[in-house]
């Protein structure tokens, strides 16, 4: 049998998933092999029901060929609510091998029909409690089990943020719950398996309940918004027995209420705590409450919003200690936590009755090393603790979270002596998402950066995916998911936070099919280009990046719609040039007293009209929809004609010379490979006069370095990003960023800030140049044609006197993938890893079969797993199986001066610059295994003169020999 298995079995991107929705999930899983090569022929899947009696299977396969190992959607027995299925899996691989079975892997059913639903949506009563009151509310009830019973699951949602509790203890780890959907349409239900925590006597349930973003308000000024007048929860416990009977226990009037300690706790300014009026046991059995008050139905809420649980948890996945405690020239206490994080702030204390305890959250400091707060708009992020006297006390904020590295904390006992850092922990709060992709290269500045990036994205998928997690906003901005999205599924497993966040998208959608500039909606806004088209990117990049076919069905109509609604704006149908277009947002090349960037927001619109249709198209295609891709395809083809006589000159020039024109025209492949020369020329061009800085905002920057990389300039995109000084992405890193900043210039040079108006330092838009580090720089990326990386394409552009290793990984659905590379005086070593049932192309840049070896064989010998190899341009490509390779060559591209055709060279390289280049690699050049690209007598020139005494002239043609066109 060898060494071949069944690992990592999924249900919907989830390991053993408590109650889903789906009625016919998806079911993915990994192969492990010894063998270079191992591709899945067939498999075997087996479901039972939760006896797991596998002989009377729910669903049997059987010996089923196919390569297929991921989202295999569920075919068998009808599924049915709240029941538990295991399943396993064998698979058969092509040299004939069978597996043995796979580990058992469950999944268990949500509760999926609303009319199983005996519990009622409870508030306390008016007459007893104010229900505009701000304290959380506290709702308990105690009932007996009396017999033996084999499990209980409780099904609860709530108008607000809840925690639930059994017998005094948290029955889960989840923070926020039920998350933040659009509410009137979709509220989330979580599962809870409550079974150890039951006891056959006397039992107290309680729930704890507080606004979140329900009650909150949220957006912005007058715009605040509510969805609901008053908080309400909903609850069901099951309680089945041996034989077979079951119990149910619901919210009703007959439960209590009462509030407790959480006297204020909204998004936005944080938390109060009186640990005075804490209740001590009040969701145990048999707690005295007569003083507790009764509760009410809440008649005009009703079930047919609920669905099952999509997105991963809330939780705390990471706590951190304060790495310095500081008294600043203000005189304020503060702890430093040593990165830019969001969370909470955990601590204990022993304090007197009565001490009033406060921590204030911030991002930075100001120029004189004061705590800043400005940029928090009115948003507080204020936590209060009043300490109850009773020995030590521990405590962090329940139902809110603040964006922070800095935290001023005070009335602390003992703090005139210095604050005790071992009192205080940080803990990181987001969606608990799988990480996914990795990064490193040879300079420690980008490694800073590609961490930054990652805490950006942490701090702002809570839940939703949110511009900032700090000011008065933290909403789920469209136009910033979509330009992240394929740098965040990179670095996290995505899948449940996308799908239960473009299911909202598509609830949010006008009927005219326009899109709202946020979601969920709390603002109003809608339609603007780059923003509205996240409701067609987003799906897309799920589907390439994990195959979820099922996902994109679900979004199609939605994504046509988005369509539909440009096509019918103005008189034009190819072009749009009406409305109103956020632009290129915050662009540097904006006029005065403007956030929106020069570039003419109807070549945007109308850039990103021809883009989404080519998604649309191809999802169609995907689809099986071959009549809507015709059409689709169609309308493509006019709106790029549109856009090239309205944007591209008689002489191939784009008409508006900004940087983002000419990157939009390039990476939306607007125009034909004749004009794309020049375009790409001048684009070049405008990078160079500014002297290697972009003047790019939200719309251009995720694309910029594509730009140029995909067309000849790759080493000016390195040198972009390697730019230190502003703007640039390391200009933030040199000024001790931890996460990325909203503005190139947050904090400018001489230490000041960018307005208070609008200055997050934790905004991830511009992080998405981490896509391109991992696709050119590590070389990591995927067959577009094939999704979810079953075709790998990699290929490393290295970069000229810059960097010398980069590697990268990314767990796919079918396992990881490593793209990895080195240079030491030009011999090269590049390092894959390639999944089994995957294949992968290499291109091996500037190599030629002679002189590769793979794990110490020549390339032109047999060598398992490799399965084709030829010569390209590029150098060589050769196919792999799955398994390891190591690759190693000389490199003659290293040596050349790799400056384009198009490029200056008398305005980029003077005689000092190309007298040390020569000099370094003079032996290289007489020795190396490329003497045929250059003359003779050129190298011969250079070895006598070593450039000494050759003219300025001389220089450039020798530069010219060594340029490879």
């Amino acid at each position: 049998m060898g060494n071949l298995q069944v690992t990592a079995l999924k249900c919907e991107y989830k390991t053993n998933p408590l109650g889903i929705g789906s009625r016919n999930p998806q079911l993915s899983w990994q192969i492990e092999s010894d063998r270079r090569g191992t591709m899945q022929r067939a498999y075997q899947i087996i479901v039972a029901n939760e006896e797991g009696d596998f002989t009377k299977p729910a669903w049997d396969t059987g010996y089923t060929e196919s390569d297929q190992s991921i989202q295999v959607v569920y075919g068998g027995q009808e599924l049915q609510t709240r029941t538990r299925y295991l399943y396993k899996v064998k698979v058969w691989d092509n040299d004939g091998r069978e597996s043995s079975w796979s580990e058992i892997a469950w999944w268990e059913m949500g509760l999926l029909d609303q009319k199983e639903w005996q519990a009622q949506w409870i508030t306390p009563n008016e007459s007893e409690i104010d229900p505009q009151s701000e304290p959380a509310f506290l709702f308990r009830k105690q009932f007996e089990v009396g017999r033996d019973f084999i499990s209980a699951r409780m099904y609860a949602s709530a108008a607000g943020v809840y925690e639930l509790y059994v017998n005094g203890v948290r029955v889960s780890d989840e923070l926020l719950a039920p998350g933040w959907t659009s509410y009137p349409t979709r509220l989330q239900v979580q599962t809870y398996d409550v079974t150890e925590l039951l006891k056959k006597e006397g039992n107290g349930l309680g729930i704890l309940l507080g606004d979140g973003w329900y009650k909150s308000g949220l957006g912005f000024g007058n715009k605040n918004f509510k969805y609901g007048e008053q908080r309400a929860v909903l609850a069901q416990l099951h309680i089945q027995y041996k034989d077979g009977s079951e119990t149910v226990v619901a919210t009703d009037s007959t439960w209590k209420a009462s509030t407790g300690p959480i006297q204020y706790s909204t998004i936005y300014h944080g938390e109060t705590y009186d640990a005075q009026l804490e209740q001590a046991g009040w969701s145990s059995v048999n707690y005295q409450e007569d003083e507790w008050k009764s509760t009410q139905v809440c008649k005009d809420m009703g079930y047919d919003v609920l669905v099952p649980q999509e997105n991963s948890p809330t939780r705390v996945t990471e706590t951190i200690r304060p790495i310095a405690y500081f008294l600043t020239p203000a005189g304020d206490h503060v702890l430093d936590m040593g990165q830019n994080m969001v969370g909470r702030v955990r601590f204990i204390v022993s304090a007197p009755a009565g001490t009033r305890i406060e921590l204030h959250h911030s991002e930075v400091l100001d120029n004189d090393g004061n705590i800043y707060f400005g940029n928090l708009r009115t948003a507080k992020q204020i936590v209060t603790y009043i300490a109850k006297g009773s020995g030590p006390e521990n405590y962090a904020p329940y139902f809110s979270f603040m964006g922070f590295r800095y935290v001023m904390v005070k009335g602390f006992p003992g703090q005139e002596k210095g604050l005790p850092l071992d009192a205080f922990v940080g803990e990181v709060i987001h969606t608990d998402m799988e990480q996914t992709g990795e990064f490193e290269c040879s300079d420690v500045r980008v490694n800073q950066l590609q961490s930054n990036i990652r805490w950006g994205q942490r701090g702002n998928f809570l839940d939703v995916p949110t511009d900032c997690p700090q000011r008065d906003e933290r909403l789920g901005w469209t136009g910033d998911a979509q330009v992240f999205i394929s740098t965040a599924l990179f670095n996290y497993q995505g899948g449940p936070f996308f799908t239960k966040w473009l299911h909202d998208v598509k609830e949010e959608q006008r009927p005219n099919g326009g899109i709202p500039f946020v979601v969920p909606d709390v603002v109003g806004g809608e339609n603007s280009a780059a923003w509205g088209d996240a409701a067609v990117i987003c799906p897309w990049t799920v589907y390439q990046y994990y195959g979820d076919k099922r996902l994109l069905a679900e979004q199609y109509e939605s994504m046509k719609g988005w369509i539909s609604y440009i096509r019918s704006q103005g008189e034009q149908e190819y072009l749009w040039n009406t409305g109103f277009h956020f632009g290129d947002w915050l662009g540097l090349d904006a006029k005065e007293d403007s956030y929106v960037g020069a570039t003419p927001v109807a070549l945007i619109a109308t850039a990103y009209y021809a883009y989404s249709t080519r998604i649309v198209r191809d999802a169609a295609r995907a689809l099986g929809h071959e009549e809507e891709a015709i059409t689709f395809d169609e309308l493509y083809i006019g709106v790029i004609q549109a856009f090239r006589d309205e944007f591209i000159t008689k002489n191939g020039r784009v008409a508006a010379p900004t940087q983002t024109a000419h990157i939009l025209a390039l990476v939306f492949d607007l125009v034909d490979d004749e004009v794309r020369a020049r375009v790409a020329k001048d684009l070049n061009e405008l990078i160079l006069d500014n002297d290697y800085h972009l003047s790019t905002g939200f719309v251009g920057t995720p694309y910029l370095c594509f730009a140029l990389s995909n067309n000849g300039y790759h080493e000016t995109a390195v040198k972009l990003l390697l730019q230190e000084s502003f703007p640039g992405w390391l200009y933030s890193v040199s000024k001790g960023a931890t996460t990325i900043w909203e503005h190139w210039d947050s904090i400018k040079s001489d230490g000041s800030f960018w307005s208070d108006d609008m200055n997050s330092f934790n905004h991830y838009a511009y992080g998405a140049i981490g896509d391109w580090m991992y696709r050119k720089i590590a070389g990591l990326d995927m067959d577009v044609t094939v999704p979810a990386f079953k075709r790998i394409h990699i290929e490393p552009l290295f970069g000229l006197n810059s960097l010398t290793y980069a590697k990268a990984a990314h767990t796919s659905l079918y396992g990881r993938i490593e793209s990895g590379w080195q240079v030491d005086q030009g011999q090269i070593q590049m390092m894959v890893r390639v999944p089994a049932n995957t294949t992968a192309e290499v291109i091996l840049t500037g190599a030629t079969v002679g002189n590769v070896k793979e794990g110490g064989l020549c390339l032109d010998t047999s060598i398992l797993g490799i399965q084709a190899i030829s010569e390209v341009e590029q150098g060589v490509r050769v196919i792999l199986g799955s398994g390891d390779y190591t690759f190693s060559y000389e490199n003659s591209d290293l040596f050349r001066v790799k400056f384009n055709e198009h490029s200056r060279i008398n305005d980029v390289l003077d005689h000092k610059a190309a007298t040390e280049i020569f000099n370094k690699h003079m032996s290289a050049l007489l020795d190396g295994p490329f003497l045929n690209l250059v003359r003779k007598s050129t190298i011969k020139q250079l070895a006598e003169n070593s450039m000494a005494g050759i003219t300025k002239h001389q220089i450039d043609e020798l530069l010219e020999e060594l340029i490879l066109i």
